[in-house]
């Protein structure tokens, strides 16, 4: 007989991907840990195939379960979107949002957000722009730009604009499959700094380094420092040194094909917050007011 597949198990199963771990997603849906692993059975024997692959430190996708889980996110998305979707009054909206957003969010945050919302408002443009942080601060108070899109955790006074933090990323520790640092289950920031470590200093990255290395008084064995978010990993993955990065930017394998573990670290490091900034003062055009009550909702934030 056919078992039909619900959201809930495409949630608990997305939360399961997301985290690396069946105890945190369950933790995040506040629900038991039996939960999330009956709806991986369930959706494993419905699919005929493995969907992750067990670890002694958590769960990583296969293959299948990497081609599935795009799937469900796109499911999930549009439900989603089609419950919290602001509505617009009368007609269709039209019009361009002036917004700027930095590599990193550009990058790897913001591409399928703004597909969706292009679904729900075919008729507005975006007039996108590429900046650094300090630029995109400076355009949006001199209101050349309606919307930033920034590494909100990496601003020095967010409370200067109207912000909303729209995405919170646990940084961990990257190292190549067969790093001695992963020796430990929970490699701690000593145990990280006996290694050559490789510097991401795009978007602000080498301050926020910095920030939480000075908080436990110690210092990184920095090997290299790169803008290039492809050389960070293929450094990492042949093995010359580790680093710490964001779950957003994660991705398990070089342009090589070579292989990148993700831990987590003891010591507490600070989240990367991705957040929304505007002119507080400034009165938002309705395009801009649509896609920043978009995102609000999208994020789920």
């Amino acid at each position: 007989m056919s078992v039909e597949i619900t959201l809930r198990q495409l949630r608990y199963f997305a939360a399961a991907a997301e985290t690396g771990q069946f105890s945190m997603a369950a933790a995040q849906l506040f629900v038991s840990q039996s939960a999330i692993t009956n709806a991986i059975g369930l959706l494993e024997d419905r699919l005929g195939a493995r969907l992750f692959e067990r670890r002694p430190h958590g769960v990583a996708l296969t293959a299948e379960g990497e081609r599935f889980y795009q799937h469900a996110r796109h499911i999930l998305d549009s439900v989603r979107d089609a419950l919290h979707s602001p509505r617009v009054a009368e007609g269709r909206l039209s019009g361009s949002v002036h917004i700027a957003a930095s590599y990193t969010v550009l990058g790897y945050f913001l591409p399928p957000l703004f597909a969706r919302f292009r679904a729900a408002y075919p008729d507005v443009d975006f007039d996108l722009h590429d900046m650094a942080r300090l630029d995109i601060e400076a355009n949006v108070l001199d209101g050349r730009m309606e919307l930033g899109v920034v590494i909100l955790s990496n601003m020095e006074a967010p409370e200067r604009f109207g912000h909303h933090v729209l995405m919170r990323s646990r940084r961990q520790l990257w190292a190549a499959a067969d790093h001695p640092v992963l020796a430990s289950p929970y490699p701690s920031l000593e145990d990280i700094a006996a290694h050559p470590y490789i510097l991401l200093t795009i978007d602000g990255g080498e301050e926020s380094n910095r920030r939480f290395w000075l908080d436990k008084g110690i210092e990184p064995n920095v090997a290299f420092r790169t803008n290039v978010m492809e050389a960070v990993r293929g450094m990492v993955a042949h093995g010359f040194g580790v680093t710490i990065l964001s779950d957003m930017v994660y991705r398990p394998w070089s342009l090589e094909g070579k292989k990148i573990e993700a831990r987590p670290i003891l010591d507490a490091v600070p989240h990367m917050e991705v957040g929304l900034i505007w002119n507080r003062d400034a009165t938002l055009s309705e395009p801009a007011e649509a896609l920043r009550e978009f995102l609000i909702q999208a994020c789920g934030s």
